[in-house]
């Protein structure tokens, strides 16, 4: 079965001295994806000398709104700073859809359409870059690389059956200012 790799979290600062770790949660279903028992597929930063190629989550909670993680291989603190910075994927079947509607994964959205309210052809989503509000990366039609805001208000549908994005296009936004012509 064919599958795909989705980012579900990055390890954060060490909770306590029993090896719970802060996640920094990038999945809408964290309840999934942190699930007891979860094999997670490790990504160490730069010049890390993690060595784990997964960690298993043994527990999870949530404290003052933050997701705290108890993972099998993290036995103290110092295993718990070790792993500080540690992104986390998970492996999901190729078609899997988030359980919300309105969610999608990224690699649903890599190659769609762009397109304005009237339909008229704007360019390609090429990338969503994920942060304090989601990205979508957009090759224009005349090449350009733009970045939409994944919000209602400027991206109000997703078509994925049709393959395309409506965007609510302004000047400067994916179609260039006036002046840029």
């Amino acid at each position: 079965m064919e599958t795909i790799d989705v980012v579900v979290g990055r390890i954060g600062k060490p909770h306590g001295l029993r090896g719970e770790v802060t996640i920094d949660v990038r999945t809408d279903e964290p309840g999934l994806r942190f699930a007891d028992g979860a094999v997670l597929e490790v990504e160490a930063p730069r010049g890390s000398a993690v060595t784990w190629r997964t960690l298993q989550v043994a527990r999870t909670r949530w404290h003052q709104g933050v997701l705290l993680v108890t993972f099998e291989e993290l036995a103290d603190r110092n295993g718990a700073e070790a792993a500080r910075g540690i992104v986390l994927h998970a492996q999901l079947p190729a078609d899997a859809t988030p359980e919300d509607p309105e969610e999608f994964y990224d690699h649903q959205l890599v190659g769609l359409a762009v397109v304005d309210t009237d339909g008229a052809a704007l360019g390609t989503i090429t990338s969503v870059v994920h942060g304090a509000q989601d990205l979508l990366g957009v090759k224009a039609l005349d090449g350009r690389d733009t970045l939409v805001p994944f919000v209602a208000a400027l991206v109000p549908e997703v078509d994925l059956v049709a393959g395309r994005v409506v965007v609510a296009d302004r000047p400067g936004l994916v179609s260039p200012l006036p002046d840029d012509d």
